[in-house]
């Protein structure tokens, strides 16, 4: 059996004929640029995340840096984030001017929120912490802080679309929430995309300027902005694609659920756990391992597509030497990345398919 890490197409197969229709309007009316169905994407996804405003924007890593130039991040300030997460989290604080300053991550792979607060420095601007694999980090913690502190945060939700905290949708907490609708999201577009949320008028207005050469009206140039409009093609596709998402983040979850049952007993494996009060919706499904590498040959080879989310930390990436970090600052990041493999998860996934891939995994430590 050939089991994929995602399977696009099932999903799009399962709304064609919406997604050929959304898509023909748009061709139609030919307003390619900001048109109706951005300004309904962005009223739609703000109602689905709990907030009040919503800004549709061309990439995750730029509704990151767009969000820390709203607040003010520039030159000579520095923002926490986890040394565990995707690259584009500390990309988005280097195009700003701004310094990454790491802390290491807790068991669920997201910020370790008690080490935050040892971090900050007159310095300090904001703190960007992220919903990492889909579970919902220690978001209060990190409120907490910052309030008592008179710090910003961007969440960086990319990978936590319909994600929960205490029955909150993750995005909603901080100043600016920030997703990516890169295709193999849990809400994907048909290429790059993001979204901007915020419960501030006045924060996602500037937002808007910023992402359209800094204008409100057209020629009248308020601030120094840049080009990062999301396409009206691809909001067209994800207003179709958001009407399904809890339902397809329910499956996500059934299926985590069965992966577990699967692999309770296979001593070599620490499968994922949810905290309290969380709603994890499961971008990513990812195992602990012992012999990491020799797994994933082997399921290679039984046709298992699988993943490493992330092999390297952001303060062993040669691009960040700069920042003087070396490897033993954050031991449970380095840990982790030596050891989490992640296995296929997508809402079309089949119970035979996690079957065989629990199979296989068995297999692999039996022998």
């Amino acid at each position: 059996m050939n089991v994929p890490f995602v399977d696009l197409k099932a999903q799009t197969e399962s709304i064609r004929p919406e997604i050929d229709e959304a898509v023909k309007r748009t061709l139609d009316r030919c307003d390619f640029i900001l048109g109706g169905a951005v300004s309904e994407l962005e009223k739609n996804f703000a109602s689905f995340s709990g907030c009040s405003e919503a800004v549709g924007v061309s990439s995750g890593l730029e509704a990151l840096i767009l969000a820390l130039r709203a607040v003010g991040v520039s030159a000579g300030d520095e923002v926490i984030l986890p040394a565990n997460t995707f690259i584009a989290t500390a990309f988005a604080v280097s195009a700003t001017g701004a310094m990454p300053v790491l802390v290491d991550c807790d068991e669920n792979y997201n910020i370790d929120a008690s080490a935050v607060e040892s971090k900050i420095t007159p310095r300090t601007k904001a703190l960007l912490p992220v919903h990492l694999t889909g579970h919902p980090c220690d978001i209060e913690k990190v409120l907490e802080v910052a309030k008592r502190r008179k710090l910003f945060v961007i969440e960086d939700a990319a990978q936590a679309h319909g994600a929960e905290y205490k029955g909150k949708r993750c995005g909603s907490f901080g100043d600016i929430g920030c997703f990516s609708f890169y295709p193999g999201k849990n809400l994907g577009a048909f290429g790059d995309g993001g979204i901007i949320t915020a419960n501030d008028s006045a924060l996602a207005e500037k937002i808007r300027c910023l992402r359209n050469y800094g204008q409100k009206v057209k020629y009248e140039h308020i601030y120094i902005g840049s080009n990062n409009r999301l396409d009206t093609i691809q909001a067209a596709i994800l207003n179709v694609k958001l009407k399904y998402l809890d339902g397809w983040n329910d499956k996500r979850i059934k299926n985590a659920a069965l992966y577990g049952e699967l692999l309770k007993d296979v001593k070599n494996v620490r499968t994922p756990s949810v905290l309290p009060g969380c709603r994890n919706i499961f971008h990513l499904y990812i195992i602990e391992c012992d012999r990491r590498d020799g797994l994933q040959k082997f399921l290679d080879g039984k046709g298992v597509q699988n993943g490493i989310h992330y092999p390297i930390p952001v303060h062993l990436q040669k691009c960040y030497e700069s920042l003087g970090y070396r490897e033993g600052d954050f031991p449970v990041s380095e840990r982790l990345a030596k050891r989490i493999l992640s296995l296929p998860m997508f809402p079309e996934l089949t119970a035979e398919q996690i079957r065989y891939v629990a199979s296989c995994v068995k297999e692999f430590y039996s022998s």
